[in-house]
């Protein structure tokens, strides 16, 4: 594999240069000798020496290389590395084809994605997955009975591209239990604004009010001969009625704030594989984080390639004051929070009164609602 050159030498001080060269310590083969013309092969690393000796004893000397594999390699060393590059791209093509990149799930509307994939994650099948490896047939058995919402999965491979149907479960009809004999009580004390009832008998009209625990719809029903009859009352009574809720915060608490250092973490996605372009680890002990991700695009489609930046910010618990118009605004906040959560659908806000006190650590709001809404509820009867 050693590259070897072939030289030849002509000049007026000849026997100068071959003197020199043989104290030079320089290998030189194949030696030969006649009139003003000397001939040897040398190795490819003394040329430069051998070069300044013939330009210090002002001869001429031409070189030529010896065919050899090294030499092979040397030429044709670009072309080698295109041909190495074009195996390596081949050898990630038919690694990637074989490795899940893509994860479509369709039909499903009431069981989010993020569970399923979750549930996909226990079997095994998630993005960069080595597909070989993976039976599918199996996956799609298993996968309704990891996840109770779904009646039937399909799993089919597209290349590198997983797809899912999904067949989700009818939800089972409500047990109606109408033929149960009950009645109908009020859960609150309310003046009666509203009055539905499809089977039962009245005992109380618009504009009455009744205490929580009055009956309003009775189930049973006493004929002239004597004879009782017991059925299931139905029907749905609104009124008005109060409601009371306190809130309360600390004007001075303890709160998770930033410390001012962040890492950034970046790394490259590749065909389901997360490949980190950091070194280091964040050793935050309390942080918060923030993903961002951004997919090649390419005519409109995302590729399974992209980048995916993660912002570490490292918090700590901090003391933190209020001052009363900071903390009345918190707590109004939670008021409108709980409005919005437990007041919405059919009951209606008639009025709100809000009254402050304090202390010298809290502030309390108690607020009163004026409320229109259902005010009834069933209760079974029980017969001996």
């Amino acid at each position: 594999m050693k590259r070897r050159l072939k030289i030849n030498v002509k000049g007026k001080k000849l026997y100068k240069f071959i003197n020199v060269l043989h104290d030079s310590g320089v290998s030189c083969r194949q030696q030969y000798c006649k009139g003003d013309i000397f001939r040897g092969d040398i190795l490819h690393r003394d040329l430069k020496t051998v070069s300044a000796l013939a330009e210090e004893c002002g001869v001429e000397l031409k070189a030529t290389e010896y065919e050899s594999l090294g030499a092979k390699f040397f030429l044709y060393r670009k072309r080698l590395g295109l041909l190495l590059g074009a195996a390596a791209a081949a050898a990630a093509v038919l690694w990637s084809s074989q490795t899940i990149a893509v994860i479509d799930i369709q039909g499903n509307s009431a069981v989010s994605d993020e569970v399923i994939l979750s549930a996909l994650d226990e079997l095994d099948v998630r993005e960069g997955a080595f597909l070989p490896l993976t039976d599918l047939r199996s996956c799609e058995k298993k996968l309704p009975f990891l996840v109770e919402d779904i009646a039937w999965a399909g799993i089919r491979r597209s290349g590198n591209r997983i797809e899912i149907q999904i067949r989700e479960a009818e939800p089972k009809p409500p047990m109606l239990r109408t033929r149960i004999p009950a009645n109908i009580f009020a859960c609150r004390d309310a003046e009666i604004t509203e009055v539905c009832v499809r089977s039962g008998q009245l005992l109380h009209i618009v504009g009455d009010y009744v205490p929580k625990g009055t009956m309003l719809v009775s189930a049973v029903r006493e004929f002239d001969n004597g004879c009782l009859s017991v059925y299931h009352a139905m029907g749905e009574i609104r009124g008005k009625y109060s409601e009371a809720v306190r809130f309360s915060g600390a004007f001075r608490t303890e709160e998770l704030s930033p410390t001012g250092n962040v890492s950034k973490e970046r790394y490259l996605k590749l065909f389901g594989l997360k490949i980190p372009l950091f070194f280091g680890k964040t050793d935050y002990k309390v942080s918060t984080s923030e993903v961002t991700k951004k997919p090649l695009m390419l005519f409109g489609r995302e590729l399974p390639v992209g980048t995916e930046l993660r912002t570490v910010t490292e918090t700590a618990p901090t003391l933190r004051e209020y001052n009363e118009e900071e903390l009345r605004g918190k707590l109004m906040e939670r008021v409108y929070l709980y409005e919005k959560n437990f007041l919405s659908g059919d009951t209606k806000i008639l009025s709100r009164d809000i009254k402050s006190s304090r202390n010298s650590d809290t502030l309390t709001l108690e607020v009163t609602y004026e409320l229109e809404g259902v005010i009834s509820e069933e209760r079974d009867v029980y017969i001996k």
